[in-house]
This record gives C-alpha cells, structure tokens and sequence, in this order.
C-alpha cells in the first residue's frame, strides 16, 4: 500500500521520529510528480498544515514544484516542534526557531535545519 503524505504529517505531528523517518523513505521512493499531489482529505487544520509544510519540504529538496493547493493552507497559530527534544533543550530550540528548514517554518513548524535531510 502506498503510503500518503497524510500518514507523514500525523507521524510528525505525534513526534514518531522512527515512523516517520521510514513513512518518509518509503513516500519517496515511490517517484512522485509532487506538483500533481492531491489535497488531503482532512478537515484537521494541524494535520494539513504538517502535510503542506512536508510536501513543500521533499519538493524543494528534491527540486519540483509543490502542489498548488499548499498555497491556501494557513499556518498554524501556536508554534509546533517536531523534534521532542527541542521542547527541552534551549540550545536545540534555538536552533529549529532560528534555522528551520523555510517550508516548515511558514506553517509554525519548527525542526533543525537538517530535518529527514536523506530524503
């Protein structure tokens, strides 16, 4: 079964890092078109976010365009940290609010700057 870019950003959002590493590999070894991604069937603003902010992530990386639908999709109000660790260490924290990767950081995610890099 395919995995979705749904399943990433709920791995992410629950601070999954093994799982999400893996979903991430997985995800990409498929050879997506990312531009031709659909919209997420969610209504969970959180959830959509972490998938627009991903997916523009793997397309910058991997040097495509993102899906047109992640221009639409807000950021979100509170700050996210997808690196558990940064919530605790105030050197880490610094470094995902100062050096996050741009797509994750205009969705209020923050995570060091080499975050799922490999993908």
């Amino acid at each position: 079964m395919a995995v979705t870019i749904e399943q990433i950003a709920q791995a992410a959002l629950d601070g999954e890092s093994l799982l999400l590493r893996s979903l991430t590999q997985d995800f990409l070894q498929q050879k997506l078109r990312l531009s031709e991604y659909p919209l997420p069937k969610t209504e969970d603003r959180r959830l959509l976010a972490a998938a627009a902010a991903l997916i523009e992530l793997f397309a910058m990386r991997l040097q495509q365009n993102p899906p047109d639908w992640t221009k639409d999709v807000e950021p979100l109000p509170e700050p996210v940290f997808l690196v558990k660790a940064a919530t605790t260490m105030k050197r880490l924290r610094a470094l995902c609010e100062t050096q996050s990767p741009e797509p994750l950081r205009k969705r209020g995610f923050y995570a060091p700057p080499n975050f799922l890099e490999f993908a």
